[in-house]
């Protein structure tokens, strides 16, 4: 097996960042070991500058489902609008068919579809699949831009003064093909245009694509409105209702980036589920399918149902970002980074009719500690059942398989004369190869942080081997495509990279992050 290394593994460029960085350069590695249990300190908060209402009023919406316009062909049309996300309050946003979230793509395994996207914001765009094994020409490469009408191709951003000659620009519409040939799952899609992702998926780029099978309709798991997509994000609201958001540049036009104090990363003071603040759900006295993902740009949350007595029901874990757990995982209390998605059921049917549920985060302080609830209006049949053995098609690679380690430190460091976000010591550039595989190696991967660091890896999952020589816990259950690194954390995680071939991503998934050069390249040749 043999060993590659990226990046060194000493700490530097810490001091200036602010907040959790300053923090660190100051007090070292016990900052550390206190941020890994602080990870909402990754980044700073704004202040909503509006009354804000109370919780548990407004109901839970759901995302609409996107109906194709043939056979297996969807369209989705990218423009602005206005809703009503605080009572009385007309909120601008970007927005996927005029809604916020996008509306919910459902597929077939194996099945492809054709999604023609169409420009008609004031900015260039680009389309992400998150989770999706997709070809490359269609993964939503940063720089692989559909540009908006009267967009002049000779101005096109390649950011921070980069140019990419491989990128593939196209004016107006793009098609992206997705042959869903993955495991059942949630998945997600978002803008992923260079330098510009964090206020993109901020102002309402962001939407839910659900991967079904034969196999796990079978199982017998809740279903129906029994089954809850919940897209977490946390906002701030300017004083005319507008999202707010410290842009250095609030066209999203020229000057990527945010002020110092932001760079760590954007907190919001107001949680929203599916759009809505605070939300409330009335639900039977029976089991749920909560298919939860943290679209946050920097919030991590850890999850804890409660009843109004104090009583914690437990998260029955049945699936991770990449689809079902071979078997169930319980958790009283379920963390989540930007981008994972976690797949869990809850059974309400031990809690009184007319009693309340709250979904709380541990991790929140104020208003962020709350984020939705559950009020349990009667009892109902319910024929679900969670099955002892939920899936059988894992893959089972081992370290023997490996062809090599490689290693990869995400830290803060200085880049072009300012502060940045590195891997392996370098900013993102679009025309570096980082990283070469060959098309059906397994390799072991080490991750390395400073701070909280969300990983993400395009086109293929992992799982996780390893978190600091230990085994994995309980949460890294299953095949993943995103972990969160905790601060002085190694992890250390195994995937084969087949599918396709071409030239792919991974990154930080903290969008300020993301924004501010911490990718790199990945070549499948």
């Amino acid at each position: 097996m043999r060993e590659h290394t990226a990046g060194g593994m000493t700490r530097r460029g810490m001091l200036g960042i602010g907040g959790a960085l300053g923090l660190m350069a100051a007090t070292g590695l016990s900052a550390s070991a206190a941020l890994a249990r602080r990870p909402s300190i990754t980044g700073a908060e704004l202040r909503s500058a509006v009354p804000l209402p109370p919780p548990f009023q407004v109901p839970l919406p759901i995302p609409s489902l996107l109906k194709p316009v043939s056979a297996d062909r969807y369209e989705i049309t990218q423009r602005e609008a206005s809703a009503e996300i605080l009572p009385g309050l007309k909120t601008p946003l970007w927005t996927y068919e005029g809604t916020f979230p996008g509306p919910t793509i459902e597929s077939r395994r194996g099945r492809p579809i054709t999604v023609t996207h169409r420009n008609e914001l004031p900015v260039p765009t680009v389309v992400h699949l998150h989770g999706g094994r997709t070809p490359a020409a269609s993964d939503g490469y940063p720089t692989d831009l559909v540009l908006p009408e009267g967009w002049p191709r000779a101005t096109v951003h390649h950011g921070h003064g980069m140019h990419d000659p491989r990128a593939v620009v196209t004016q107006l519409t793009r098609d992206y093909t997705f042959p869903l040939d993955q495991r059942p799952t949630l998945l997600w899609y978002h803008d992923h245009r260079m330098d510009f992702t964090a206020p993109a998926i901020w102002r309402g780029l962001a939407g839910l694509h659900i991967v079904r099978d034969g196999a796990e309709d079978s199982l017998g798991l809740p279903a129906g409105r029994r089954e809850l997509p919940l897209v977490i994000v946390d906002r701030a609201f300017a004083a005319d209702g507008s999202l707010d958001y410290p842009a250095l540049d609030p066209t999203l036009r020229e000057r990527p980036g945010v002020p110092e104090p932001y760079l760590a990363g954007v907190l919001g003071d107001v949680i929203l589920v599916n759009g809505a603040p605070w939300p409330v759900h009335e639900a039977d006295a029976t089991r749920y399918r909560l298919r939860i993902l943290n679209a946050s740009n920097a919030r991590h949350y850890e999850l804890e149902a409660v009843t109004d007595d104090g009583r914690r029901l437990d998260l029955v874990q049945i699936g991770a970002d990449q689809g079902l757990l071979a078997t169930p995982v319980t958790h009283r209390l379920l963390p989540i980074a930007p981008a994972e998605r976690y797949d869990v059921v809850v059974d309400f049917s031990g809690v009184p009719v007319g009693s309340r549920v709250r979904l709380l985060n541990r991790l929140g302080s104020g208003r962020t500690r709350d984020v939705m609830a559950f009020v349990v209006a009667r009892k109902a049949a319910d024929d679900s059942r969670i099955p002892p053995i939920l899936s059988t098609d894992l893959p089972t690679w081992r370290r023997t398989d490996a062809v090599g380690v490689r290693e990869f430190a995400f830290r803060t460091g200085r880049m072009r004369g300012g502060h940045g976000w590195l891997i392996g010591g370098q900013p993102f550039d679009p025309a570096r190869s980082d990283v070469t595989t060959r098309l059906g190696d397994v390799e072991v991967w080490r991750l390395i942080a400073d701070v909280h660091h969300p990983v993400h890896l395009h086109l293929v999952g992992f799982r996780v081997l390893s978190r600091r020589g230990r085994p994995p816990l309980p949460h890294d259950a299953g095949l993943k495509d995103t972990v969160s690194l905790r601060p002085g954390e190694a992890v250390e995680i195994i995937t084969r990279f087949d599918g396709y071939r071409g030239r792919y991503l991974f990154h930080c998934h903290n969008a300020e992050h993301e924004d501010m050069a911490m990718m790199a390249n990945l070549e499948i040749v």
